[in-house]
């Protein structure tokens, strides 16, 4: 059954957009270990949906709901035109990017930069609104950049988002530093402050609020969704995918047993050689699946095979295949 972000009543752990990451095969394997977490896209800008090849931009898998768009742009006409053709295009969500810190988003003048315009992205999630139906818009944003006063900056920015409508509020628990840190130093090295997040989700009590940033497991997340209504992981997520197999227990109350990693690995080789036939390179796949086992007998095994073996000429699923073996002789799946 296809399920939808609720942004009332419910908890949510969401996977946190990540450029280069989280594509349509990363989305799917996450979607195998989770049927309940809300996934994100990698950002694509509003130009690129209204002019660009949306049949590759946008294409997703039914089995990903529930999934959301994270748009990038400052124009509110512009991202109206985006919001209605991811609306129309089965999205359950639209995300507005406020806190890509990249440089190519800076010469655009937005993510990060927006935290400076609070007015212009409150024009920007009313026109969204406006055109997006029964799909929540959102905005993902830091809580301020460069010399800005977080607890202005993101009162601000809060406030009037809220007020044009924005169903919802993903912070990210850092400044972005536009000026002086790469894109990769603004995801470590501005500090966290989860304590002034958890005060806006106080000052604004009947709004969902989520944290996002440096959540390295299921009991740092369950500790923030005491006091906020939502949870992002980011890198943990990518970097060590099963923690994600025991989601909808801990967080959503399933009964249901925690997902199978050698079904999850099974269902992936097929999607490998959908892949493979359609064109595509069997470690476009792979790549994302290295960390599954991290932790696990055998781990190092199965990321040599897929770093060795998917990137071949000719690879197709039988990589994924292979390495169940590996990892299974190491005693891996007995220990899930």
């Amino acid at each position: 059954m296809r399920r939808k972000p609720v942004y009332d009543n419910d908890k949510i752990l969401a996977i946190a957009p990540m450029m280069d990451w989280t594509d349509r095969h990363c989305r799917l394997f996450h979607r195998q270990l989770s049927r309940r977490a809300l996934l994100y896209t990698e950002m694509v800008v509003a130009d690129a949906v209204i002019h660009g090849d949306r049949g590759r931009l946008l294409r997703f898998d039914p089995a990903e709901h529930p999934l959301a768009v994270q748009l990038g742009g400052s124009d509110p006409e512009k991202l109206a035109e985006a919001t209605r053709i991811c609306a129309d295009h089965g999205f359950d969500e639209i995300n507005l990017n406020v806190g890509c810190p990249s440089d190519r988003v800076q010469s655009g003048t937005f993510g990060a930069c927006l935290m400076r315009q609070p007015d212009l992205v409150a024009r920007c999630v009313a026109a969204m609104k406006k055109v997006a139906g029964a799909a929540p818009v959102t905005v993902k944003c830091r809580i301020g950049v460069d010399e800005q006063e977080p607890r202005r900056a993101l009162w601000a920015l809060a406030e009037q988002a809220i007020d044009a409508g924005a169903d919802a509020l993903w912070v990210h628990a850092r400044k972005a530093w536009l000026e002086g840190l790469s894109p990769k130093e603004n995801r470590d090295v501005p500090p966290l402050d989860y304590p002034l997040v958890h005060a806006l989700k106080g000052d604004f009590p009947t709004r969902f609020i989520g944290v996002n940033g440096g959540i390295a497991d299921l009991d740092q997340a369950a500790a923030h969704l005491d006091v906020m209504d939502g949870v992002m992981l980011g890198r943990a997520a990518y970097q060590t995918p099963s923690i994600l197999a025991d989601v909808d227990r801990r967080v959503y109350g399933a009964q249901r047993p925690a997902p199978d990693l050698a079904n999850v690995v099974d269902t992936m080789a097929v999607h490998v050689d959908r892949h493979v036939a359609e064109g595509g390179r069997a470690s476009h796949v792979t790549r994302h699946m290295v960390g599954l086992f991290h932790g696990r007998p055998g781990a190092r095994a199965w990321r040599r095979h897929l770093s060795e073996q998917a990137v071949r000429p000719g690879a197709t699923g039988a990589v994924l295949r292979e390495g169940l073996k590996l990892v299974a002789g190491e005693g891996a799946l007995a220990a899930a």
